[in-house]
């Protein structure tokens, strides 16, 4: 009975039987979260196979699986939220593996590009692209954040398809990550300035200092973490000769920065990257790549799959015209800023 249910003297086996008998109210809820994963999955084996043979890369085929399964597709998914909240671990891991590969003294030595580079193409977009929305008669509000949205790449699918490609460590790889994270950097700015475009906002210089000294203090932790302590952390956990602990603590490293940097209002991704910049100065940190990578692939797939569940196709195709001609001013308007933008740096 329900009385014996909420007895605090009921054992174990007993309270099993009545949480049987009384599932809680989210089971349903996760059992359609469980369909779900199936169906994605599922679907993205078909289409993987299906791509592979037709020689096009797999970020494609995880779109296109978002856009069949989508509510704008078949609506074989439901539990669109919380395949977004799995999209959000994927790019922690992705970004985390990304700053595992590079190191602190790689990152200093392209700090000109990343701050002269990135400022330069952000603001040298958010002014083309006002001046050419302004001309098709937009207030000035509006045409300035369209400029915001043109002036941001999406910082998981390039990098991912520059680890496809084996390119990320080259000079046009460096160069892109470089800009990537400066838009990270440059999306809180961005926000706060967004109200004041609308009519409704004010004063946003103190909210900018704070940021700058929050920014400030999580590159002096960085430093200190990666230098100090984290090194020392992973030499006792190593020694321990277990691979779960291993594996643990590396994912704590990961989501705690990155949860520390979200709370400070920069980006996940800023702080999954600055997270594997960390441990990128250990002796360990091969190994904490080789055990992150199968999780980021499972995850990552989520990521783009969320993406294509984005679109619709019925407005694509009834405005195919308008879709694929702003997307090719915006490939070649901003093809264009970042050749110059390569130039002044003195890229060849």
């Amino acid at each position: 009975s329900s009385d014996v249910c909420s007895s605090d003297l009921a054992d174990s086996k007993a309270k099993t039987a009545c949480s049987v008998k009384h599932p809680p109210n989210n089971s349903a809820m996760e059992i359609k979260l469980l369909n779900d994963i199936v169906v994605i999955f599922a679907v993205a084996v078909v289409v993987l196979l299906l791509f592979h043979r037709l020689r096009l890369p797999a970020i494609i085929g995880f779109l296109f699986t978002g856009a069949l399964t989508g509510p704008h597709g078949f609506g074989l998914v439901g539990a669109v939220h919380e395949v977004e909240i799995l999209a959000e671990v994927g790019i922690v891991l992705l970004l985390f593996t990304i700053g595992i590969e590079f190191s602190v003294d790689e990152l200093l030595r392209i700090k000109r590009q990343v701050l002269f580079g990135g400022a330069l193409q952000v603001g040298l977009t958010i002014a083309a692209t006002y001046l050419l929305v302004a001309q098709l008669g937009l207030a000035i509000g509006p045409a300035v954040f369209a400029g915001f949205l043109v002036s941001l790449s999406s910082t998981a699918i390039v990098m991912r398809l520059y680890q496809e490609t084996g390119t990320i460590n080259t000079s046009h790889g460096r160069l892109s990550l470089a800009v990537l994270i400066f838009q990270d950097i440059a999306i809180v700015p961005l926000m706060l300035f967004a109200p004041i475009l609308a009519g409704a906002g004010g004063d946003p210089f103190p909210q900018l200092v704070e940021l700058a000294l929050k920014a400030l203090g999580v590159v002096i932790l960085i430093i200190v973490a990666s230098r100090w302590i984290v090194p020392k952390a992973f030499f006792f956990i190593a020694r321990a000769s277990s691979r779960e602990l291993f594996l643990i603590s590396t994912s704590v490293l990961c989501f705690a920065v990155a949860w520390l940097t979200a709370e400070l209002g920069l980006s996940l991704a800023l702080g999954a990257f600055m997270a594997g910049l960390i441990i990128s100065e250990s002796e360990y940190s091969h190994q904490a790549l080789e055990n992150i990578l199968p999780f980021r692939d499972v995850f990552t797939s989520f990521f783009f799959v969320s993406v294509g569940m984005l679109l619709d196709v019925r407005i694509a195709v009834e405005q195919a015209g308008v879709v694929f001609g702003a997307a090719l001013v915006v490939i070649f308007l901003k093809a264009c800023i970042v050749g110059f933008v390569a130039l002044a740096l003195g890229y060849p």
